[in-house]
């Protein structure tokens, strides 16, 4: 008889789309708008301080749920931007990544069977998070906004719908990958209500909290009133300090849950890059300035880009935080975007990312997203490639 050597989890899922387009990208020689992340260098103090940490031999096995002084930077900055009282000791755990943070998040309070409710489009690693760690996932949809003042949204009943007796998380990623969009006070707090209805944790996602445009807040749920003890937060460097090769993340959540999420931590990773956690206990002690031209210089960068894409003819929508642009595209005869990507990246020599990667099944919705976290001589070369197709498909 024969044995089969690969796992059902394995088998339901496929490999990252995001990734294969940045792989697609350097076949075809394209400029990469696809994989989020910099192209250009991270703050010359920052890199410093990872050069002093391992000129002072700071390179063995950090702490396990973290150095001290990067638990203790955490939690001055959680107070200095959020206005929250948090104990290093109990409620921080700093893990490999944001990615390895949502894993053992998972892990630890996902029973085979509990269902997670996830907003759709997301970000494509939960729904193997799902898979992985035994969860049902309950997807809700979030509709195209309807103009450049407006976001994308949900249907109120439709969420409410997805709740039951067997949920037990609600993902929120916020700012959103990859709409852009923003949950505001309103939503978050109707989203606590059922949250509190059903006895839900909210598993928040916020690696973008300092990427926000037009005047726009961050608002994190574990402010909202009833959600401290039953919200879980997951945040990490790689956004906020253009280092997305260093891999260190956290997670705040109640001392009853952080025991559990430190356990299985340990056992995936044991901890991340002692010297980098160093670094990025530094720069989270930078001054306002360093966080105020980080969002003003990425507003820019959405603004010009937009601007680039629609004068090339793609009809693109606003987004109001993170690095993403969503278009859609502007052609007809191509089976699904994912095709309609690759055809870009060979024919435009530019390299986007389909958007049903962000969808259940990677059923095709006619958009791709664009990442603008990118040099302006990159964006610009992008553009120019974009219009000079576009003159001839015309």
């Amino acid at each position: 008889m024969e044995k089969n050597l690969i796992s059902h989890k394995a088998n339901s899922f496929a490999e990252s789309v995001i990734r294969a387009m940045s792989r697609v990208a350097a076949a075809h020689q394209a400029v990469n708008l696809a994989q989020g992340f910099p192209d250009f260098p991270a703050d010359e103090r920052i890199k410093q301080a990872a050069v002093d940490a391992i000129m002072k031999n700071i390179n063995q096995y950090a702490i396990t749920w973290g150095a001290k002084s990067l638990r203790d930077a955490i939690v001055a900055k959680e107070k200095r931007f959020r206005g929250r009282e948090l104990d290093s000791e109990k409620e921080i755990t700093v893990c490999c990544g944001a990615t390895e943070a949502m894993m053992a998040t998972m892990m630890a309070v996902i029973n085979p069977g509990d269902e997670a409710v996830i907003f759709e489009p997301y970000y494509e690693n939960y729904g193997p998070d799902t898979i992985l760690s035994g969860a049902v996932p309950r997807y809700v949809q979030l509709h195209p906004p309807k103009d450049d003042q407006s976001d994308w949204y949900f249907n109120e009943d439709e969420l409410a719908a997805a709740f039951n007796d067997k949920t037990k998380v609600i993902i929120i990623n916020t700012p959103n990958n990859p709409t852009g969009k923003i949950f505001r006070k309103s939503e978050m707090e109707f989203i606590a209500k059922l949250c509190q209805k059903w006895n839900v944790l909210a598993v928040t996602d916020e690696i973008y909290e300092h990427i926000i445009y037009d005047g726009e807040k961050h608002v994190t749920m574990a402010n909202i009133p009833g959600m401290k003890d039953r919200t879980i937060t997951i945040n990490g460097a790689s956004k906020t300090f253009s280092v997305t090769g260093w891999r260190v993340g956290y997670i705040i959540a109640p001392e009853f849950l952080t025991i559990p999420i430190r356990k299985v931590h340990d056992f995936l990773t044991v901890g991340a890059a002692a010297p980098l956690q160093e670094a990025i206990a530094f720069g989270m002690g930078l001054p306002d300035d360093f966080y105020k031209h980080l969002s003003e210089g990425y507003q820019k960068k959405r603004d010009f880009l937009m601007a680039g894409l629609r004068e090339a003819g793609f009809k693109t929508f606003k987004s109001w935080g993170a690095y993403y642009l969503i278009s859609q595209i502007p052609e007809a005869g191509y089976p699904n975007d994912y095709d309609y990507s690759v055809h870009l990246a060979k024919e435009a020599k530019v390299a986007t990312v389909p958007l049903s990667t962000f969808y259940l099944d990677h059923k095709s919705v006619g958009m791709i997203r664009f990442c603008f976290a990118k040099k302006e001589e990159t964006l610009q070369l992008g553009i120019d490639k974009l219009k000079a197709y576009r003159q001839v498909k015309v």
